[in-house]
């Protein structure tokens, strides 16, 4: 496998199998795959490192750091301490070259997303304005997502992964490059950092420097970056903003994973994949194998009927990070992603 092979396009048999990504209901998804194309050029001019991500028409700015492909060991070992058996089977895997977020993503930048800013991006060249105002948006929740925890310079929580989705596609709207969320693999890959200790950092001796979790929070997140990074520039890896992946949880998905860029297609709402650990976790959530699946708890305190799909009001411990993959897909395989995972 080279460097230039990336997943690309999805190609689904019959869309009219899937479940809306707003539906609670599980039905099965026939003859779909995931198709990893081989390139022999990127479609854009990659820089050899990360780069800095500028919000057109605003002054906010992300961090992307580069991550090389790479193969590594996924899942926990048998031996392994607090380890689930949806840890397991521990299965060699490949992922290609891709960008993620230095920090999980903050408010600063979330709330851009929101429909009281829209405003801010009327006068953006091309068609971009027309195309940003086409895609839905958040209103104000219900509650402050926040809970009451700080704002600037904080991990945004409390979203859907469905509501982090649709940030991903404003955003690769409005910056002119693709934008998701991580695949399960990714996560894990760039969480171990070349590790293959239960925690990127070694012994858990070391928690303190590296993450936010339980029993030092003091009952809130913190800001994002207040930890020491991981080996390859990550920070808060492990804990502060347990961070979603793109993968339904299956229990026994490692059983049939893929040895290349594998992903688990969501087809329900819940359960999906979440990583990481949060500041409301014990240590052993932190772990780099560690998986926890999304559920109607988190919006047991909605009083909303239906319950937003934009919104859960009992996830203030889970927010995410972008990946940007290095080959940028097509226009066209840009627009199959979409409809795929937001039912479009």
């Amino acid at each position: 496998m080279t460097s230039s092979l990336r997943i690309v396009s999805v190609v689904v048999s019959s869309l009219a199998a899937l479940v809306s990504c707003k539906s609670t209901q599980q039905v099965a998804v026939e003859k779909s795959s995931v198709v990893i194309k081989q390139q022999t050029e990127p479609t854009v001019e990659e820089p050899a490192i990360g780069f800095t991500e500028n919000i057109p028409e605003t002054a906010v700015s992300f961090d992307m750091v580069a991550l090389s492909e790479g193969t590594f060991i996924m899942g926990s070992a048998n031996e392994e301490e607090h380890r689930k058996p949806d840890e397991g089977p521990q299965r060699e895997v490949t992922v290609a070259a891709f960008y993620m977020g230095k920090y999980e993503v903050t408010w600063d930048v979330f709330e851009l997303f929101f429909k009281q800013n829209q405003q801010l991006f009327v006068k953006l060249a091309d068609d971009r304005t027309i195309k940003i105002d086409a895609i839905t948006r958040p209103s104000p929740p219900y509650e402050d997502p926040s809970y009451g925890m700080g704002k600037e310079g904080y991990p945004a929580v409390s979203m859907s992964a469905y509501s982090a989705l649709v940030f991903c596609k404003w955003l690769s709207t409005i910056t002119g490059r693709f934008y998701r969320l991580p695949t399960e693999a990714e996560w894990e890959y760039a969480a171990r950092a070349g590790s293959q200790t239960e925690y990127s950092f070694g012994s858990i001796e070391n928690i303190n420097d590296y993450a936010v979790y339980y029993n030092n929070a003091n009952g809130k997140y913190a800001k994002v970056g207040t930890k020491k990074p991981n080996a390859w520039g990550l920070y808060d890896m492990h804990g502060n903003a347990a961070e979603w992946t793109l993968d339904e949880y299956k229990p026994q998905a490692y059983g049939t994973l893929k040895a290349e860029n594998p992903w688990q297609i969501p087809t329900v709402i819940h359960p999906r994949v979440y990583r990481g650990g949060s500041w409301d976790d014990y240590a052993k959530a932190l772990r780099s194998a560690a998986r926890s699946a999304s559920s109607m708890k988190l919006q047991k305190r909605d009083p909303q009927i239906p319950k937003s799909f934009w919104w859960f009001t009992d996830s203030n411990f889970v927010g995410f990070r972008l990946v940007s993959p290095v080959v940028q897909p097509t226009s066209e395989d840009q627009k199959k992603f979409w409809q795929l995972v937001l039912d479009e």
